[in-house]
């Protein structure tokens, strides 16, 4: 076998393409789109760079044929906030293989320690936890997009390698159909009318406005979670633009208490509806697969964030944003499931909201860690 490093447009599209050989007849693996891998280790495109570096690796048999790969990434505003200097490791694929899989981890823990690093979390991504994060161990069915999707071998492999579970990632299901709970319901009612609180959809025309608004809610509701970073308004602004291509202003909402930004839940049709058929390739043919699926619309929305400033967690304004939402999503008559994901086992606030709006499980993922 051979480890290469991916340096050209060669090594870029065997990256690419081990994750096709390895999921080719698995059918609830959707192929996330090779210009979003891709941007990841772009500088132009990731403002992770600015304060990080990335490289990453594709594994090759005795013939030549590419069957693994991984990436490995030092985040330097989190890399020092942990008990030893602590990387990441993500984009992990490979066959069932175990000393295949353990090439590919040593070589991303040969890179870390040479550049400091006593530890590494994964599988991660060299950017926010909205995508590309976490192992899969339960609930294989077919992700929504940014969901990691993966083998169930794979979990063999880390643990087998000494990576431990810092986290469980917990994603639930709620049916657009099923009416809420009686007391969620009216207790969403009566916050949605009390004086001063006001809820409003994004509007794209005020983008910059609602930018501002996600990150100082943001960055109140997480700021006492172990290790959290601010997040920044070029990262902000970098989501935003991404999303624009499927996102429905009406699914993204905003609560605010005399005028001042309180709670935000970001929604959006799950476009891995959009783009299964299209192998991964946004070109010509898939950019016109791409808008006749959108046109023709989908039926699962996915909850990417939700947050709520420290001083209004207990004022059930979240409650009153789902009912805003339902306002607008039954009327449609075109979704049928919303995902809440994920949420990581140590929030205990927001599974109870799950809880509240009467969810069901649906998926579980892990983010671990490897101390060298």
């Amino acid at each position: 076998m051979t480890i290469v490093e991916v340096k050209d447009k060669h090594t870029r599209k065997q990256f690419l393409d081990v994750a096709r050989f390895i999921y080719k007849d698995d059918p609830n693996w959707v192929c996330p789109l090779d210009n979003e891998v891709e941007a990841v280790f772009d500088p132009a495109k990731n403002n992770f760079h600015k304060h990080g570096k990335i490289t990453r690796w594709v594994l090759l048999n005795d013939q030549q044929k590419p069957v693994g790969r991984v990436a490995a990434f030092i985040n330097e505003e989190k890399a020092y906030k942990h008990d030893q200097p602590t990387g990441g490791m993500g984009f992990f694929e490979c066959i069932d293989n175990k000393e295949y899989a353990f090439t590919l981890f040593d070589t991303a823990q040969n890179w870390l320690q040479q550049h400091g690093m006593k530890a590494m979390d994964g599988p991660i991504n060299f950017g926010e936890n909205d995508s590309f994060w976490g192992l899969l161990v339960e609930g294989f069915t077919q992700p929504s997009y940014g969901m990691t999707y993966n083998l169930s071998y794979y979990r063999a492999f880390f643990e087998e390698y000494g990576f431990t579970t810092l986290y469980e990632q917990i994603t639930n299901h709620l049916s657009v159909h099923k009416p809420f709970p009686e007391r969620f319901t009216k207790i969403a009612n009566w916050v949605a009318q009390k004086p001063g609180y006001s809820f409003e959809h994004l509007k794209i025309g005020q983008i910059d406005k609602f930018a501002s608004d996600f990150m100082a809610i943001y960055n109140d509701a997480w700021k006492d979670f172990e290790n959290f970073v601010p997040i920044e308004r070029a990262t902000v602004l970098e989501s935003f633009e991404k999303m624009k291509a499927i996102m429905d202003e009406k699914l993204i909402w905003f609560a605010y208490v005399d005028k001042e930004p309180a709670s935000f839940i970001i929604i959006l049709p799950d476009a891995n509806q959009m783009i299964r058929s299209l192998n991964g390739k946004l070109d010509l043919i898939g950019k016109l697969k791409f808008l006749y699926n959108r046109w023709k619309g989908v039926t699962r929305m996915r909850a990417v964030v939700m947050g709520t400033k420290q001083k209004f967690q207990k004022h059930g304004l979240e409650s009153a944003i789902f009912i805003k939402l339902k306002e607008y999503v039954l009327p449609l008559n075109q979704y049928d499931e919303l995902e809440l994901s994920w949420v990581g086992d140590f929030n205990d606030k927001m599974l109870a909201i799950h809880e509240a709006t009467g969810a069901t499980f649906g998926k579980r993922h892990l983010t671990m860690r490897k101390i060298f």
